[in-house]
């Protein structure tokens, strides 16, 4: 009789480290550098909640004044863009002002109001910026050194990367941001998602935005756009977190906000599902029959896709979801003065239901 293998156990996913913490482990070989005369290989930083992760140290120089060291990002296993860049910072001493934040090449600049940082700044959140300022402080007692400093961070094609995230939207010009509030990566959070989401709202509430729209992907947000000939910065990556975006602008409001998306997705919206990504929710197909037949269309029960059920039932069936969705959009938004309406769409951009309240 042959021995049944045991089942594999897979592996944890491997945290990773933000772009803050890289940022914070840079500055302090570049001040051991400055005021202490020699760089370390490695630096090891103690994080708000208590890890002590190693940073190696690499592209380390010194002139007149000033020291630089980088470290290269490791996210972990989670699929982090900046994973891999490099974090660059030059440390230059001042004879007064305290940490002064410069942007080099590949770090954006702050352009719109709204964020927690002001225009004009460099896009330094204020937790990395809190984490250099304490190693300012401790390496400035260690050398007997006064604690004022130049910190410019810069980051080798961070304005490409930069393309591919939420910056240019929410007004951060120019690159990438130092971004972290634990110095934590942590594999395929969904945590980093929604504080975006919240930062597109706190800018579109900033600039006086009277409608914004959140949309389940490209397609249905391009046409969103289209629609109702909204700016960039009106367009809020939603993706799956309807649920994240709906509460916190509940607390936030705006006068207006559009939900666009696929069939499939916004059947589950209407079914009450917050989170609509795929391993998260479901289309419930026997709910979606008998709204179907509510509608006075064909049962589509039966259906295995929500494209199954739509070429069953027809365009009604967009329209009843569209219907279906704007109730619960309206249960979590529940008294907020925000007025609502639902566009769903179909693969090719085409509007196949609109529900609105009024």
């Amino acid at each position: 009789m042959t021995d049944t293998p045991p089942p594999t156990i897979p592996a944890p996913l491997r945290r990773g480290w933000t772009t803050g913490a890289c940022a914070t482990a840079a500055t302090h070989g570049a001040l051991e550098r400055l005021w202490g005369g020699a760089f370390p290989e490695t630096v090891r930083l103690v994080l708000p909640r208590g890890e002590t992760p190693l940073f190696v140290l690499r592209d380390c120089a010194a002139g007149d004044g000033w020291a630089e060291c980088a470290v290269q990002k490791d996210a972990g296993d989670d699929p982090d863009v900046t994973h891999g860049a490099v974090i660059h910072v030059r440390a230059r001493d001042l004879d007064a002002g305290g940490v002064i934040f410069r942007a080099g090449p590949g770090v954006g600049t702050v352009t719109r109001p709204g964020l927690p940082i002001p225009v004009g700044e460099p896009a330094v959140n204020p937790v990395p910026r809190a984490m250099m300022q304490a190693v300012v402080a401790d390496l400035a007692a260690r050398f007997a050194r006064p604690p004022h400093v130049e910190l410019t961070i810069s980051i080798p094609g961070g304005a490409a990367l930069a393309e591919k995230t939420w910056n240019p939207r929410l007004g951060i010009l120019g690159g990438l941001s130092i971004l972290g509030t634990t110095g934590v990566v942590r594999p395929f959070s969904c945590s980093a998602w929604i504080a975006s989401i919240q930062r597109g709202i706190d800018v579109a509430r900033a600039a006086g935005l009277p409608h914004v729209a959140g949309c389940t992907g490209a397609t249905s947000e391009k046409a969103v756009q289209t629609l109702y000939g909204l700016p960039d910065h009106a367009m809020l990556d939603m993706g799956d977190f309807a649920g994240g975006l709906l509460k916190y602008l509940a607390r936030h409001p705006v006068d207006r906000v559009t939900i666009g998306g696929g069939i499939g997705k916004l059947a589950k919206l209407g079914q009450g599902a917050r989170d609509l990504h795929s391993g998260r929710s479901q289309v419930d197909f026997t709910a979606l029959g008998a709204l179907a037949r509510q509608a006075g269309l064909a049962d589509v029960a039966g259906a295995h896709t929500a494209l199954e059920a739509l070429q069953i039932a027809g365009p009604g069936l967009a329209q009843a979801v569209a219907h279906s969705a704007l109730g619960t959009v309206r249960e979590i938004l529940g008294t907020a003065p925000v007025a609502a309406d639902v566009v769903v769409t179909d693969r090719g951009g085409a509007v196949l239901g609109r529900a609105a309240e009024g």
